[in-house]
């Protein structure tokens, strides 16, 4: 009895539609546990990222080294963390339209605050991967699981109509193998309603340092995009005292 009730030999003796369920549910818990472990190590190495390129960053470096190096580990086929990304962006942004004349300190910070708002949301972006899949699979799998079960449970029932003698031992591997698809279905639902909930939280945490250290960034370029301003102005004073006085001595 033990060996006929056996987990492997019910899993093979169901019928091919609870099979093809418990099919389904083990390819999606695999593909679960497998963007669970991913999500785990990137979200780890986007932690140690940020904390390393804002330790950097506050260091007191000037901004434009900070950025020539991260021009040279580019070149070497090195990838950046999210923050370092927003950075780049808006730095370049800014430098950009700094060099340009005639582009007035407001034209400069909008401008790169849009650069920064783009990576900022192509760094969301790649936190979200795969947590739409894992919501899939945690709100669905239980009914999927629930399908095959009340399925199975059914053709139990239907065999049992035709048995000459109803007992116990008629009834229970059916049923046995019917349940065995709501329990696959608890199995690879259950760990992607945690990881969705873990990974959502650690995405806010993430993206809401992002939007702090972009404001932050914004304010020190703001400072620098003014100095700038008075830079030129003073160039351009200069200049114009320069032609003012060298058309009286012409005179």
């Amino acid at each position: 009895m033990s060996e006929e009730l056996s987990l492997l030999n019910l899993v093979l003796n169901a019928g091919l539609t609870v099979q093809g369920v418990m099919a389904i549910l083990f390819l999606a818990s695999m593909a679960s546990w497998y963007m669970i472990v991913q999500r785990v190590i990137y979200f780890h190495n986007a932690r140690v990222e940020m904390d390393s390129f804002e330790e950097r960053f506050w260091s007191g470096i000037d901004l434009g080294k900070l950025y020539r190096e991260g021009n040279a580990r580019a070149s070497e086929g090195a990838s950046f963390g999210g923050m370092e990304n927003i950075f780049r962006a808006g730095f370049k942004e800014f430098s950009r339209l700094s060099q340009q004349e005639g582009v007035d300190t407001e034209a400069i910070m909008e401008g790169a605050q849009r650069a920064m708002r783009v990576a900022s949301a192509r760094e969301e972006e790649k936190l979200d991967q795969h947590l739409p899949f894992l919501a899939t699979v945690g709100s669905t799998s239980p009914y999927i699981g629930l399908f095959g079960t009340v399925w199975g449970i059914m053709n139990s029932f239907r065999g049992l109509a035709n048995a000459s003698q109803a007992t116990l031992a008629t009834v229970a591997p059916g049923i046995s193998e019917a349940l065995i698809a709501t329990a696959m279905g608890l199995f690879a639902a259950i760990p992607a309603v945690i990881a969705y909930n873990r990974f959502s939280s650690r995405v806010d945490v993430l993206v809401a340092g992002y939007e702090t250290y972009a404001e932050e960034f914004s304010s020190i370029l703001h400072r620098q995009a003014y100095a700038v301003s008075a830079r030129n102005a003073r160039k351009d004073s200069e200049t114009k005292a320069e032609s003012a006085e060298q058309s009286a001595v012409e005179s």
